[in-house]
């Protein structure tokens, strides 16, 4: 775990050092938190703007903030939730329905502990990373389950049975495709399945491309988005789970749908796209701050896969809902079982970039 030492100082000049290591890691998971729903807020500001411009429309540029039409528009919305009334339906189970947006919010942030930012900032250096994470992936479909039964509504338990099925399905696709890293790095710890990418055609993309697209479409659908959103179908089934949600409580919701999209992203480039490693890396000299592994290649990199995802909702129409079924179940899952076959294979041989650390 990394230690932000000016922190570390301070509360140990002021408390006694038995107290200092639990403060110093409750500080550091509320400067992660923050930073996580700030970055959130603005990717909705970058929707909006990108889908606008490729509609040929503006998009937010009526709430400014440091003279940049739309900047405050995030926070604009914000405080229109904060104040907005909590509605109970009247024959809904009060307590569930309360507490089914904390369910699908918590395991969100709580993946990002084994998140390594940088080769100096991992919150959590565990050996079971990747398996906390493939763990914590399954509990978000708890709350939207409790969201669509406690609202005691057809139409929010219709959704909610819908979206169910959807993460099941393509939830095995991601974890065959999680198998397919773990057998390439040799290692669950998240921080080895970088370091065992080595160079720019060393990242796993390279070797495990099919894997790559299974991971990231199967991302897309456990998030619920276009052109996967047959959960939200509002033409359909009037907004799906939480079509009974209002204020802070549908806003949960909405945060841990967005701070997903990021946590996607994150792990498609940590897994598939070398983290935080620099792709000049063996092109430029080590003493070279553009060959050095840093947070500002991990997030660079992220930038991608978070545009693909507003890319696909502007460009590709709503799936029907047996299509979605018959990818996830007839094409996707095969092409793991396939790929796994010829990736075992080719670790067996010491055939590609894996050979010389397994």
């Amino acid at each position: 775990m990394w230690e932000w030492s000016p922190i570390r100082d301070w509360l140990s000049g002021v408390i006694t050092p038995y107290w200092t290591y639990p403060l110093l890691t409750l500080v550091q998971a509320l400067m992660v938190m923050v930073c996580i729903i700030l970055t959130m807020a603005f990717y909705t500001l970058a929707e909006r703007k990108i889908i606008g411009w490729i509609q040929a429309r503006r998009g937010p540029n009526r709430v400014n903030l440091f003279w940049i039409p739309g900047l405050g528009q995030p926070f604009a919305d914000v405080i229109k939730l904060m104040f907005k009334e909590i509605v109970i339906p009247a024959d809904a189970n009060g307590f569930l329905f309360r507490l089914a947006p904390f369910l699908s919010l918590i395991p969100s942030l709580a993946m990002w502990a084994v998140i390594p930012l940088s080769p100096e900032h991992a919150f959590a250096n565990i050996d079971a990373g990747l398996l906390y994470i493939l763990a914590l992936t399954s509990m978000g479909v708890y709350g939207i389950i409790l969201a669509g039964w406690a609202a005691n509504s057809k139409y929010a338990f219709l959704g909610a049975m819908r979206s169910a099925a959807q993460i099941v399905a393509y939830e095995i696709a991601m974890g065959f495709a999680m198998v397919g890293v773990l057998m390439a790095a040799g290692s669950l710890n998240i921080g080895e399945i970088i370091h065992a990418q080595h160079g720019l055609f060393g990242w796993n993309w390279t070797w495990l491309f099919p894997l790559l697209v299974v991971y990231f479409i199967s991302g897309v659908a456990e998030t619920n988005r276009a052109p996967f959103d047959v959960a939200e179908g509002e033409s359909e089934i009037v907004a799906g789970f939480h079509v009974d949600y209002s204020g802070m409580a549908f806003a949960l919701f909405f945060i841990a749908e967005y701070v997903n999209m990021i946590l996607i992203s994150a792990l498609t480039v940590i897994f598939f796209f070398g983290g935080w490693l620099s792709p000049f890396d063996g092109w430029l000299p080590d003493d070279s701050w553009l060959a050095a592994p840093s947070f500002f290649w991990f997030g660079l990199k992220t930038l991608f896969p978070m545009f693909s995802f507003l890319w696909l909702r502007a460009t590709f129409p709503r799936y029907r809902y047996d299509q979605i079924m018959r990818l996830g179940w007839k094409s996707l899952i095969p092409v793991t079982l396939v790929w796994l076959l010829v990736e075992g294979f080719m670790v067996y041989f010491h055939v590609g970039p894996w050979k010389g650390h397994l």
